[in-house]
């Protein structure tokens, strides 16, 4: 899972993007209201953090810009502002949530964790990919093949749930990027590649059918 956090308070940002990775949520950040905006246009985020008050450009701006783009991730406002007519104004305006500052971590996971399941329930709660005899249960972390348990590092795990996720589809390695990297990754590096030689040495074993497959010039599939 891939996450905006757009706020000008490093403290916040830093304390927020340390907590959120260790729980496995890949995370960029944007500093002022106009970077927001910008990377919430371009780029696919499964949720989006988003300050109010910003320098540059405020929260109520950047939430209405992305929406006029025709973006549908779910957005939690974060304000330090109480006064129900901004929470009202902001709920109008196409916002999921709204917190109001200082509160409680755990508080702020749980209404992430809400509103990450919003797109799960349109999908009938699948929780299992399953591409010929490889399964992954995405709740539990689990991943076999052949009945066979198979460890699989973090990176390695969400490399392999976006392939499963397109699977017969060929993915380039600018969606990878997007999908399973975070925005400091570098674009230049092999990192993809070697990503795709460990996952193959895992899941592509002795006397199993190859499955993960390289387009050249193209990208990857699996099938």
């Amino acid at each position: 899972m891939k996450i905006l956090i757009v706020d000008d308070e490093n403290e916040i940002t830093d304390f927020l993007a340390t907590h959120l990775r260790s729980e496995a949520f890949l995370v960029d950040i944007a500093k002022d209201g106009e970077e927001g905006s910008s990377l919430g246009r371009i780029n696919a985020y499964d949720l989006i953090l988003l300050d109010v008050m910003l320098p540059k450009k405020n929260g109520l701006e950047v939430l209405k810009e992305i929406r006029m783009q025709g973006k549908a991730v779910p957005i939690l406002m974060l304000s330090v502002r109480s006064e129900t007519e901004m929470k009202i104004e902001c709920l109008n305006a196409g916002a999921d949530d709204y917190l109001v500052k200082p509160s409680s971590y755990f508080e702020l996971v749980a209404r992430i964790k809400a509103l990450l399941r919003r797109p799960i329930a349109i999908k009938d709660e699948i929780s299992e990919l399953v591409v010929d005899n490889v399964i992954i249960d995405t709740k539990k972390h689990v991943v076999k093949r052949n009945n066979k348990e198979i460890y699989l590092t973090q990176k390695e795990f969400a490399l392999l749930v976006y392939l499963m996720e397109n699977s017969g589809s060929v993915v380039s390695r600018s969606m990878i990027l997007d999908h399973v990297w975070d925005m400091n990754a570098d674009p230049f590096s092999n990192t993809i590649e070697s990503h795709i030689l460990n996952l193959r040495k895992k899941i592509d074993i002795d006397g199993e059918r190859k499955l993960i497959h390289t387009i050249p010039k193209i990208g990857y599939k699996i099938g």
